[in-house]
């Protein structure tokens, strides 16, 4: 049986071009993100991965305590489809390799990004709808999805992604989204602390609103 006790995040997050000029608002963000899991109940690791055209993993499995302050250096193009492709396909090898009673009771894949789709050669996007799908309706695992200035909703649905579990974000409020989105987190995991399997909150109309500006 799963650890129900231990989350894992798995973050991607974009590091085109286009983010140096949030660069700063997404440092702050992701501090913020991590201080939530931090103060949650339960244990959690944190696994970063930035992309452009390239993938890269930051680190990996490393406890939220030990998480160090994010060093954002924007370039290049977006390639989302082979970034979360990779992501998730490395995150379902580790954890097959785990014994049961060390594999997360909860999953979390994070995906955060100011642009669209425009380099990727490896995945499409059907391709990885239908992956985020399977790993969501197989083994549990739950996405969020955070755009900038773009409809986040229909383009997290359309790579599988609940539509309840995307946000769209204004340029200027990328840390105020990534702090939502800590918050959103931290609501599931002390939930699941006494309710196996509790759904992530859904983000608010409300909340929506103020964020979209």
């Amino acid at each position: 049986m799963t650890d129900q006790t231990l989350t894992h995040v798995y973050f991607l997050l974009d590091r085109s071009g286009s983010m140096q000029s949030i660069k700063s608002d997404t440092e702050g963000g992701f501090e913020a993100f991590v201080t939530e899991q931090r103060e949650a109940p339960g244990a959690c690791r944190v696994t970063l991965a930035q992309f452009d055209d390239h993938y890269e993993e930051v680190y990996v499995d490393r406890p939220v305590a030990d998480v160090p302050p994010l060093d954002l250096r924007p370039r290049s193009m977006t390639a989302l489809h082979d970034a979360m492709g990779r992501l998730i396909t490395d995150a379902g090898a580790r954890l097959a390799a785990l014994p049961d009673d060390q594999r997360p009771g909860t999953v979390i894949v994070a995906v955060m990004t100011d642009g669209l789709e425009n380099a990727s050669k490896e995945w499409t996007g059907p391709a990885i709808k239908a992956l985020v799908e399977q790993q969501t309706r197989d083994y549990g695992w739950d996405f969020m999805y955070m755009g900038a200035d773009q409809d986040a909703i229909e383009v997290g649905a359309a790579l599988g992604v609940k539509r309840e579990h995307s946000l769209t974000y204004g340029r200027g409020r990328s840390r105020e989204a990534m702090a939502l989105k800590g918050e959103k987190i931290r609501q599931m995991r002390e939930s699941r602390m006494t309710v196996a399997g509790a759904p992530m909150p859904a983000y608010t109309e409300a909340e929506r609103s103020d964020l979209a500006e």
